[in-house]
């Protein structure tokens, strides 16, 4: 197997399965009845969004902290973040006792056995989308649709390789302990340009080449660092016409 096709064939099972989906499926219709129920008419939307909604989202057995993001907008505005976290946290003790829950700004964290979710409060900001917690006490704005237009874009751009080479870099991302923060990650590599690549492992090496260990702390730059020389070993290994041991050092950047 070549270095490509080994890359290829991650990518396509860095996917969520169908039993996956449908089981994710149910629990979103699930927590969709259950904030109807117990909110009413103090909601005035609640919907998923994030990497779920793009294609880019990682199966938990490669991805620890792989989420859905579910944001819940409140019809009344003017209290603090801290005021919505709390009633999304009584909301989740309510209905999910028995689990894990916990606040992580800006969001309440709810485990399931089988996924994640991250309940994001949200007032509306209109015309400019809405606004969720920075914090406890201040509000920053978003508009979750304006990144998830972008990205699919730069995937039908780029050969419909955008996607693939995110779930791959997240992966590596995860594996390496997250040197960077997921969504961030995501808008770095749709930034980039990709002049000259037409295939998995000229999409994926080149976000390696692009990132930068300036100002970074200890233990990210090693990693960052070490995938880097990884790259170059592969490409070495290539040129020197030793496709099995390219593909063993790849295994390195992206394991089994």
């Amino acid at each position: 197997m070549s270095v490509i096709s080994y890359l290829e064939k991650r990518a396509g099972s860095a996917i969520l399965s169908d039993t996956e989906q449908i089981s994710i499926n149910r629990s979103i219709d699930t927590i969709k009845n259950r904030l109807a129920s117990y909110f009413g008419t103090q909601l005035s939307d609640h919907f998923r969004f994030g990497s779920s909604t793009r294609g880019t989202i990682l199966p938990r057995s490669l991805d620890g902290e792989s989420d859905i993001d579910y944001m819940v907008v409140f019809k009344d505005g003017g209290y603090t973040p801290q005021t919505y976290l709390d009633r999304l946290k009584r909301f989740a003790d309510f209905y999910y006792s028995s689990s894990e829950i916990r606040q992580s700004s800006p969001s309440i964290i709810l485990l399931l056995n089988h996924i994640r979710f991250d309940l994001v409060p949200a007032v509306n900001n209109w015309p400019f989308g809405y606004r969720i917690p920075n914090g406890a006490s201040a509000w920053r704005d978003t508009n979750p649709n304006d990144f998830n237009t972008k990205l699919t874009a730069k995937n039908n751009a780029e050969l419909f390789m955008i996607k693939p080479t995110i779930r791959l870099a997240k992966f590596w991302n995860a594996h390496g302990g997250f040197i960077y923060d997921s969504y961030s990650f995501e808008k770095f590599i749709v930034e980039l340009p990709f002049f000259g690549c037409s295939n998995q492992k000229d999409y994926l090496f080149k976000v390696i080449d692009s990132l930068n260990t300036n100002n970074d702390v200890e233990w990210r730059k090693e990693q960052i660092e070490r995938a880097k020389k990884v790259v170059g070993q592969v490409r070495a290994y290539e040129r020197a016409g030793m496709p099995s041991s390219a593909e063993i050092e790849v295994k390195k950047l992206i394991p089994d």
